[in-house]
């Protein structure tokens, strides 16, 4: 029988940090997680102590390694993921941040957006990167850290400093500062990254005025880009995989072929729809990214989010005191039989893919003397997979390819009401994976494919469980009544704020 033999993947997320331990079978035989502490300056601002990014990241990854006694010269090399688009800038010398790191979900260069707006760039920014411009990428944060550290633009332009997105970071440290390093995935989503030429691009340089010195090397998303320096974990272990969490998701689902996609279920929903060889631009506010590369070929997906999903549930339990927790939603929901005309649009913060209204607000109708609590908490779990439809009827239609079936992963998935009206409200099967972690997975299948681990994609696919397929059982003339009454919701929600 021969010896099994083991991937380490580090998930290095915007809350905390998962390690998993994954062996030749594709089974996590061991799991570690640590918290990770945001910053909160100013109101929109977020930070993360890169420093602390670092050491949690390598705490998980020993505990993980040392539950299950194995010995480390089993380990074949390390997968890694990462929360997208957070930035982070370093001295090449001493290897300290010039400041924190700036979080995706930071607001403070909206501003600096709308002036590259103003000038004429978003045409430009589309075309080249699938991106529209926005203060969620990292461009824009590396000019904000060059423009308020001392002598920013100087020690740049010197060489100086490095800017990487959290994977970078972690391996210029995981090497001892010998490489400096990120992949395609996670260059796609710097707003600087040519997707279609696969290159830095000089025009979106120029652009901000950011030096190229500042920018790391680009390779595959299955490639060994180094070792660890031994001091780490006793040995020298190579560094092979890499890819941003949401693409990251989308290969632990082993959604390889082409109108493959998945959808993550957590404050809010991350679809991603594999359209192959080809990227594909989106005329309805969809993103265009780089799925992976493998062997120096590209695979692209459109990806849609959908800001309120988990968000809803939580808000249901801490504002309203509707339900005890999450979990009893679905119980709550079930004392009614159906939603009783009720519908809840939870526009709270604007609506995001196809509509991109930021003047939408959140809105319940269709209430009438006999509406409780049931037909409330039914109509919030039955709003999120509407919108999960709303962005998977887009990207379907755009990239022309039909969805044979949703794999779907995250915190909703506990939830079979909502599960299986998702495939009801779809026309779909909902395939339920039998391992949560499908973010880490994804990076240790990347990583196990560079080192032989697995020989291939099909190899990974038949190490897929699914624990659970939700079937449609809902008649066509239903659903599309329901669907009907959804979109006229929603059309009363929009437009809400007028000043």
């Amino acid at each position: 029988m021969a010896t099994q033999s083991y991937i380490l993947a580090i998930d290095e997320g915007t809350t905390g940090t998962t390690s998993l331990l994954i062996n030749s079978d594709g089974q996590v035989v061991s799991k570690a997680y640590r918290e990770v502490h945001a910053l909160y300056p100013q109101p929109g601002w977020v930070e993360e102590d890169a420093q602390e990014l670092f050491q949690k990241a390598i705490a998980g990854a020993l505990e993980s390694i040392q539950n299950t006694g194995i010995e480390i010269s089993l380990v074949k090399g390390i997968g890694i993921t990462n929360q997208r688009e957070t930035t982070v800038v370093w001295d090449r010398h001493t290897g300290k941040p010039a400041a924190n790191a700036i979080v995706w979900q930071c607001r403070r260069t909206a501003a600096m957006c709308e002036e590259l707006k103003q000038k004429g760039y978003e045409t430009t920014v589309r075309e080249k990167t699938g991106l529209v411009i926005d203060a969620y990428f990292s461009a824009t944060k590396i000019r904000w850290i060059l423009d308020n550290i001392p002598n920013g633009q100087k020690r740049a332009e010197r060489g100086e400093l490095l800017f990487g997105t959290v994977d970078t970071w972690l391996i210029w440290n995981l090497t001892g500062g010998k490489v400096h390093v990120t992949d395609y995935s996670n260059a796609s989503r710097t707003m600087l990254f040519n997707i279609h030429t696969l290159q830095w691009d000089k025009e979106l340089l120029a652009m901000l005025n950011i030096p190229e010195a500042v920018l790391p090397q680009v390779k595959p998303s299955s490639y060994i880009y180094g070792e660890t320096i031994p001091n780490i974990f006793g040995i020298k272990l190579p560094i092979c995989g890499i890819a941003g969490d949401q693409q990251a998701a989308l290969f632990g689902q082993t959604c390889y072929e082409v109108g493959n996609t998945k959808n993550t279920y957590g404050t809010g929903c991350f679809i991603l729809l594999n359209t192959g060889s080809q990227p594909v631009t989106s005329k309805n506010g969809l993103l265009t990214t780089i799925a992976w590369n493998i062997d120096n070929k590209t695979t692209y997906a459109l990806e849609g989010s959908v800001f309120v999903s988990g968000a809803a549930i939580q808000w249901l339990r801490d504002e309203l005191n509707l339900i005890p927790s999450a979990a009893d939603s679905e119980a709550i929901a079930k004392t009614v039989p159906d939603n009783g005309g009720v519908y809840l649009v939870p526009a709270f913060v604007g609506l995001g893919a196809p509509y991109w209204d930021m003047y939408a607000r959140g809105i319940i109708i269709g209430i009438t003397r006999g509406t409780n609590k049931g037909h409330i908490v039914r109509a919030t779990l039955e709003a999120i997979a509407y919108q999960v439809k709303d962005v998977v009827d887009v990207m379907s239609k755009e990239a022309d390819i039909a969805v044979p079936h949703l794999r779907v992963d995250g915190g909703g998935t506990g939830n079979s009401l909502l599960m299986q009206f998702q495939a009801d409200i779809l026309g779909i099967p909902i395939q339920l994976t039998s391992i949560p972690d499908t973010t880490a997975l994804g990076a240790g299948f990347l990583a196990g494919l560079a080192v032989g681990v697995w020989e291939n994609t099909g190899e990974i696919a038949k190490r897929r469980y699914t624990s659970r397929t939700f079937e449609p059982k809902m008649p066509l003339e239903q659903r599309e009544k329901l669907y009907h009454d959804w979109k006229r919701a929603v059309e009363r929600s929009r437009n809400w704020i007028t000043n």
